[in-house]
């Protein structure tokens, strides 16, 4: 019989093992990752253009090309797509963002045959028909009006602007006067340049004659070579700046500069340092901002891994008059990692909670996919993740110490805040 009396033993586990992928380069040039796991009849298949933000020659190309593409062909409406999809309990999600642009289905293995060749009509034959070009673009200048009344869309919006320039394109924003240049034409043109250099990444559960099937009718897509994108690269100085909001009773924080890559060496424990900053419910921001302060009901600190630079971020929402004690405290706790050694059970704490959450994301065939996807799109090592969780788990207080010394050293983050 069970004992409920007595807790189970504690059992440390710093494994990460990846669905080794299957990976099969086609006659057209098209780059096919098969991640088979589980036993679900569902199968995921998500199609990765090189068509982000950094890829813009008109600043919202992306964008509405990405919320468009699935809003007409030469011969099916809108409506006739997504009528199609529901009878085939398939589903479709279409992603923009700084990089990539990423087309997912999700499909009934069994009707896997019929939701690919819906797909593949959509990539290649989309339309844009002017109508729905209009309408999203009314749909997007209401929502933008909506949320330029947020002090918290607002600051983030500044704190990118001041990062990385109004210019670059990871801190280009999308404004009305942007909006109202795009056609139809522009979004046609930006489909046939970079909607055909893609990297596919098949994930779930199928059969040999699925697998063949999938192939064949994957062989049939013009794949080609995208254009590519150079943007001048202008490091910023780190600035305070605050912009008022007439009527708000709250300010919105953002506190970030820019950091290392994934592949570099000091990268593991940049991240183990930003969970203990702020990473989790238990960090130290959290601890003095929240829960000792009360200034606010949430902070949160992030790193930003994109192709082309890296980002550290902190947000939060206060009241107006404790603006600059909340800035205040975030600098002590930044001074706090530079002088002070990380005591063990709270080293150990952030550690484990961050292998922790790592091995836990590990929970679908779906899952494997993402972060195989993140290590051929980011081109790192194969064992990556392995390396990452191997790296966090030996990581001392001495190291952490001389990196934060080395990254979080005082006047070297960018402080914004509006409201």
């Amino acid at each position: 019989m069970l004992d409920r009396k007595t807790a189970p033993p504690f059992v440390k586990n710093f494994s990460f093992n990846l669905i080794t992928p299957d990976h099969e380069v086609l006659s057209n040039g098209l780059h096919v990752y098969f991640v088979r796991g589980g036993d679900q009849h569902v199968i995921k298949l998500d199609f990765i253009f090189n068509a982000g933000r950094w890829y813009e020659s008109l600043c919202g190309l992306s964008y509405f090309t990405s919320s468009l593409i699935n809003k007409g062909t030469s011969d099916k409406t809108s409506f006739d797509i997504a009528a199609l999809f529901d009878q085939l309990g398939a589903h479709l999600e279409i992603q923009a963002d700084h990089d990539f642009v990423t087309v997912s289905l999700y499909s009934l293995t069994r009707n896997l045959a019929p939701s690919l060749e819906l797909l593949l009509e959509i990539l290649q034959q989309a339309s844009f028909p002017e109508r729905e070009v209009q309408q999203s673009k009314a749909i997007y200048q209401q929502n933008l009006k909506i949320n330029k009344e947020k002090t918290s869309f607002l600051a983030s919006r500044l704190f990118r602007k001041t990062l990385f320039t109004e210019g670059h394109p990871y801190g280009r924003e999308l404004d009305e006067h942007d909006v109202e240049a795009i056609s139809r034409g522009h979004l046609t043109q930006f489909h046939h340049d970079f909607f055909r250099d893609c990297r596919i990444f098949i994930s779930g559960y199928w059969t040999a004659p699925d697998r063949s099937a999938v192939l064949t009718m994957l062989e049939r897509f013009p794949a080609a070579p995208g254009l590519t994108r150079d943007h001048q690269d202008v490091h910023t100085t780190a600035t305070h700046q605050h912009v008022d909001k007439k009527g708000s009773i709250q300010s919105s924080l953002r506190v970030g500069k820019r950091v290392i890559a994934r592949s570099h060496p000091d990268y593991p424990s940049l991240l183990l340092l930003n969970h203990i900053l702020g990473g989790f419910f238990g960090s130290r921001l959290m601890k003095n901002i929240r829960e000792e302060k009360g200034l606010t009901y949430g902070i949160h600190s992030s790193i930003h891994a994109l192709r082309h630079a890296s980002f550290l971020i902190i947000g939060t929402d206060v009241n107006k008059e404790s603006r600059e004690l909340a800035f205040d405290e975030i600098r002590k706790e930044f001074k706090k990692l530079c002088t002070a050694i990380v005591p063990n059970d709270e080293l150990d704490t952030a550690r484990y909670h961050f292998i922790g959450s790592v091995q836990a994301e590990l929970s679908t065939a779906f899952a494997h996919a993402d972060k195989i996807r993140n290590i051929v799109l980011f081109d790192l090592d194969v064992n990556y993740y392995s390396n990452l969780i191997e790296a966090i788990n030996t990581l001392s207080a001495e190291q952490l110490l001389s990196t934060a010394n080395q990254y979080f050293n005082e006047g070297s983050f960018f402080e914004i805040s509006v409201g």
